[in-house]
């Protein structure tokens, strides 16, 4: 085998292995169960009233709009997790959205499922779709929307209609999408009311289903404004919108015919731009994926080989690893994926013995951990691939930068500045997967999700927040015991425990993948063994944009 082909040490069958692997096929039991029900949508009877009328699903329309035999990579099914549940809760925020192949070329499909109360819009239903369309804005994907919307939810209006990131910005995307030349196509397929009625007027193609409706106000408030009845036919159903306004393009007897007028239009457009990016034939990596399970630890007391979960992702295990020797916290290299060229920048989480900078001083660096040398290497590396145009892949179980007299003398500071600096600054596709924990600022140099990943994926051993839970807890039920002293409160060692659990299930319940994928911090949780799969989705994506803007650092510490 060359140098550049990793190798495995891994021992399968070690008591360590089979404990990892329960651990997470227990997590991902778990998560497949929820994800089953979040699928359901409204339930039964609201899938049977859709039925009724004569329309399908949101999930249906997709498993029949794509190419046969293919997959739909589903983002974002977690939104609104254990949120407006005084409402009833909105299951994947009463929309769908994801990747697929139609005709063989890749889309954003964005689809309301109206089994959510009447596919009304939420809060964190705008901000799903507004992630989709700046997903493909990005990367310039053309996007397909299936309308079948209420509009807006009305009982929380003041957080759907008015900010930057609330219902208006999905025209404004719209519009911004069109200019841009990315291709976008709607049909309605059930009630598109209200603000809601711009989209599909704002897209290249409209299409319309017999028993839909577009207006502006439906036929009760048309009522009430200015005193005209009318039917929800007259004023904005499928026919008059064909022969009388002149607004849809192509009016459909119904769902099937619908979407194979879609696919008819998708199959005469002409083909995108070429990539700039190096792609040449797949190949599997030499190790099976299935072993990642039992190779990663998500215990942060525990040791693991960043290596060995490379080598089961990578193509034909070959990995040209960058300064190998030096900052050996971070591992940087390159490598394919899909075929793909891509620059990797991973957290190592073994401990490593060197020499302390400076002196012939021996010393333990922590794994996990960000020291001086491992942020210059990584500047340095991420740089290198921006002058050369190779995506970035970080995977992160970073617990931070290094703290202390000895790393503040060595300039950590000045170090993590010029890794943030290059990571912002990168002007190619940022891929995360964040694999373990991701703690205060090792989030941001690891390309968190302030720093504009093209994708965001998640594993469920994932953990986020500014520092982890122990550490957490124990700050702030510190800080409420002092509290409770200055009212002149005492507590006892019951008591103390009871509120420092308290606090540690609080906090970790926060820093729960679920938890950020409901709130889109994420864009999906993934199985650790579909994360070559999923990387593989993001690079063909990110590859369909063959703009790369000039790389500019500005001023970069030295």
């Amino acid at each position: 085998m060359s140098a550049s082909v990793l190798k495995t040490a891994a021992n399968l069958k070690s008591p360590e292995f089979e404990k990892n692997t329960r651990r997470i096929v227990d997590l991902l039991t778990t998560i497949k169960n929820e994800e089953e029900q979040i699928r359901q949508g409204g339930g039964a009877k609201a899938i049977e009233s859709q039925h009724k009328k004569g329309r399908l699903t949101a999930r249906e329309r997709i498993a029949k709009l794509i190419d046969t035999g293919s997959q739909f990579f589903e983002l974002g099914i977690y939104a609104a997790y254990e949120m407006y549940e005084e409402w009833g809760g909105a299951p994947s925020a009463g929309t769908v959205t994801g990747l697929a192949k139609v005709c063989g070329r890749t889309f954003m499909l964005i689809a309301n499922d109206a089994t959510v109360k009447a596919g009304a819009f939420f809060p964190m239903t705008a901000k799903k779709v507004i992630r989709a369309q700046n997903i493909a804005i990005e990367n310039r994907i053309p996007a397909i929307y299936l309308v079948d919307s209420a509009g807006v939810f009305l009982p929380l209006q003041e957080d759907v209609f008015p900010d930057t990131d609330d219902f208006g910005r999905v025209f404004r995307n719209n519009a911004v999408m069109s200019a841009m030349g990315i291709p976008q196509i709607t049909a309605i397929m059930g009630m598109c009311v209200a603000g809601g009625a711009y989209l599909p007027v704002m897209c290249d193609h409209i299409l319309m289903t017999e028993g839909s409706g577009l207006f502006l106000a439906g036929p009760a408030l048309v009522q009430a404004a200015i005193g005209q009845k009318t039917s929800a036919e007259d004023l904005g159903g499928a026919k008059m919108h064909a022969q009388i306004s002149g607004t849809v393009d192509f009016r459909e007897p119904d769902d099937d015919a619908c979407i194979a007028r879609i696919r008819a239009l998708v199959d005469k457009m002409g083909a995108p731009n070429a990539s700039p990016f190096s792609h040449v034939k797949s190949r599997d990596p030499l190790f099976s994926a299935g072993d990642i399970y039992g190779l990663f630890s998500s215990d942060p007391g525990k040791q693991y080989d960043m290596r060995e979960i490379i080598a089961r992702v990578v193509d034909a295990s070959e990995f040209e690893e960058y300064r190998a020797e030096y900052g050996e916290t971070l591992l940087c290299g390159y490598a394919r994926i899909g075929g793909w060229a891509v620059g990797i920048v991973a957290n190592q989480k073994k401990h490593v013995q060197t020499l302390a900078r400076g002196s012939d001083q021996k010393r333990i660096e922590f794994g996990g951990v960000i020291y001086t040398e491992s942020a210059e290497k990584a500047a340095r590396f991420i740089l290198d691939c921006n002058q050369n145009r190779i995506p970035l892949v970080f995977l992160h179980d970073v617990n931070g930068f290094m703290v202390g007299k000895d790393a503040e003398w060595s300039g950590i500071i000045r170090a993590g500045a010029k890794m943030v600096n290059a990571v912002a600054n990168s002007v190619v596709p940022k891929i995360t997967v964040i694999c373990g924990g991701s703690f205060g600022a090792g989030n941001y140099a690891m390309c968190g999700k302030a720093y504009d990943p093209r994708f965001m994926f998640a594993w469920p051993t994932a953990r986020f927040a500014v520092m982890s839970g122990d550490a957490a807890a124990s700050t702030l039920a510190e800080i409420k015991l002092k509290q409770l002293e200055r009212e002149g409160k005492k507590v006892d060692e019951k008591q103390k425990k009871e509120l420092v659990e308290s606090v540690r299930a609080t906090y970790e319940h926060q820093t729960d993948p679920r938890y950020a994928a409901a709130r889109l911090w994420v864009d999906i949780i993934i199985d650790p063994v579909h994360t070559r799969d999923a990387l593989i989705w993001a690079l063909e994506a990110a590859a369909l944009n063959p703009e790369i803007r000039e790389f500019k650092t500005g001023v970069l510490q030295t």
